[in-house]
């Protein structure tokens, strides 16, 4: 125990007169600490001749460019998706008429009156469609909606589209 305190004690001795810098590892020493690189060095100043030795590992440095956060990412991606024009399939089997939401009813349905139909035809009984009801589009009263009308029975239809 008497042997390695003394030992402890001598080494920092021998540090003192070198500096600050002999305790700061340079920046390329960083660089590879940080990939999880291993490097063994034993220092040229030491009291014995004896050289450096460092591994040649090349380093590698990453341009700003070619990095991004999650956000800038998403933006440069949507970006693209802005500038396509959205095309509509074409629908043979069904009919979509716009409507009004009249009232709310259990189980996602509604009743909806017809844009341009007489006031005599009855409210349409509407469900809400598959994606609306994943994307929690919410649909209330006085609400403006697309509704796709079978050609078999045109008093059900289902929701397909909110307006804004």
């Amino acid at each position: 125990m008497k042997n390695f305190a003394i030992t402890i004690v001598a080494l920092f001795l021998l540090l003192i007169p070198r500096g600050i810098q002999s305790f700061t590892p340079s920046p390329n020493i960083r660089q590879q600490h940080a990939l999880g690189i291993p490097v063994d060095i034993i220092s040229a100043s030491s009291s014995s001749s004896s050289s450096s030795i460092v591994p040649s590992i090349p380093t590698v440095t990453f341009s700003s460019t070619t990095l991004f956060g999650k956000k800038e990412a998403r933006a440069q991606g949507n970006e693209s998706k802005r500038k396509k024009e959205r095309v509509k399939k074409v629908k043979d089997d069904v009919i979509e008429v716009e409507g009004v939401v009249l009232e709310s009813l259990p189980n996602a349905m509604f009743r909806c009156a017809i844009d341009g139909a007489p006031e005599t035809q009855e409210p349409v009984l509407a469900t809400i469609s598959g994606k609306i009801r994943k994307n929690f589009v919410k649909i209330l009263v006085g609400d403006k909606v697309l509704i796709e009308l079978s050609p078999y029975d045109l008093t059900r239809g289902r929701i397909t589209f909110r307006y804004r």
